[in-house]
């Protein structure tokens, strides 16, 4: 059975930082691409970034382009999630999801992690 554990979210103040980390099982990790999505209170699933199997290619949503930065270490089976200079408007539950694109949000098992960007 495929598993995904989040952790690292919480509350932070406006331009702090956090790393989400991302636990999964179950699955072959290296051989698939991984993606983080997140979801506001009252909005659909947005998707975040995306990371190729072996880390080599990654992709940004513009909202976060160039303040988080996506990572992963096959040996640990653990996808990350660097965030820097936070927002309000980060203020979600972040997921990871197997697989690559937007797409692969619909693929979220974990519980997720709740990031809170507040003063």
């Amino acid at each position: 059975e495929e598993q995904f554990v989040e952790s690292g979210g919480g509350l932070v103040q406006p331009g702090g930082s956090l790393r989400l980390s991302c636990a999964a099982s179950g699955f072959s990790f290296s051989t698939y691409g991984m993606t983080w999505v997140r979801q506001a209170p009252g909005k659909g699933l947005e998707w975040v970034s995306s990371i190729t199997s072996l880390g080599v290619g990654t992709t940004y949503a513009n909202s976060v382009k160039g303040r988080f930065t996506i990572s992963r270490d096959n040996a640990k089976n653990t996808l990350y999630l660097q965030m820097s200079s936070l927002k309000p408007e980060d203020t979600a539950v972040y997921y990871c999801a197997k697989g690559w694109g937007s797409g692969a949000g619909a693929n979220a098992r974990g519980q997720g992690t709740q990031v809170t960007v507040s003063s």
